[in-house]
């Protein structure tokens, strides 16, 4: 049997209550593939997209529901080591993508502001745009839990605000485009330990800036993400549940026990209203 088939079945197997289960659960949860569908597979190259992928050729092979997928691979600028990583390990999963073109980590170079936020909304952009041109409505990312969770407290620590890393969203650029993130559910530590499991070895970010910060830094924790993860797994050592707390705060939310909150352009505060509700 080839190597990809025992990988397939270590996900439906193996990791069937970690991985595959979670997956199923964020498709249906919050309705993410429909009849008639064409996704965009978005694959980095790192462990989260690749599973991914794996997944949705599993799911499309099984499901009754009738959809199309394309498995992309934008090239933002890698060096050749990482390219060939991402070439041999699709074909090592039987994964058959197709590569594109651009000069994201060129241009992102020059930026001395929130670099990696402007290179995540390039990134995106040339994503939908490939998208759009293969004919799809939709396109997949590899966005995990623990994505999820570290982005909550991002917002709030570094952006005064309360937000979340929703699972799907509508996009504002190419409105007849939609974002959807199936592994909402799945913890990353599962996908490391799939990854280990199958001996699979991923690329990281590959991003110049992070090597260049990781050289400088020489081991000290630098972005704010990675701050916020050594701040998560901190407070899991005093109370393991913490995670998943963060993770329901966002939907336990009490409107009337918040100070103010935004809804589309509009702006509610708590003192709009607060007399009649006196008595």
């Amino acid at each position: 049997m080839e190597d990809y088939k025992e990988i397939e079945r270590s996900i439906t197997k193996s990791y069937r209550k970690k991985i595959w289960a979670k997956f199923i659960k964020g498709i249906s949860d919050f309705q993410m593939v429909q009849d008639g569908d064409k996704i965009a597979i978005c694959i980095s190259g790192g462990k989260d997209s690749m599973l991914m992928a794996k997944c949705f050729q599993i799911l499309k092979k099984y499901s009754e529901t009738k959809f199309e997928i394309e498995f992309i691979v934008m090239n933002p600028g890698y060096n050749q080591v990482n390219k060939k990583k991402i070439i041999d390990n699709a074909k090592i999963l039987n994964i058959p993508i197709t590569m594109f073109e651009s000069s994201i980590f060129e241009s992102v170079e020059k930026i001395e502001d929130n670099p990696c936020y402007v290179c995540a909304r390039m990134r995106r952009g040339y994503l939908y745009e490939e998208a759009k041109r293969l004919g799809c409505n939709k396109i997949a990312l590899g966005h995990h839990f623990d994505d999820v969770i570290e982005t909550i407290l991002m917002g709030m620590l570094y952006g005064a605000q309360v937000q979340t890393m929703m699972p799907k969203l509508h996009s504002k650029s190419h409105p007849e485009m939609e974002l959807i993130r199936p592994l909402y559910y799945v913890r990353e530590d599962d996908i490391i330990s799939w990854a280990n499991y199958n001996k699979l070895e991923f690329i990281n970010c590959a991003c110049k800036i992070t090597e260049h910060r990781q050289i400088n830094n020489k081991g000290k924790i630098g972005s704010k993400r990675e701050k916020v993860k050594e701040l998560i797994k901190t407070l899991k050592q005093d109370y393991e549940k913490i995670d998943m707390n963060i993770f329901r705060s966002v939907e336990n939310v009490n409107l009337s026990t918040i100070i103010s909150y935004k809804k589309g352009d509009k702006t509610y505060h708590f003192m709009d209203d607060y007399d009649k509700d006196k008595g």
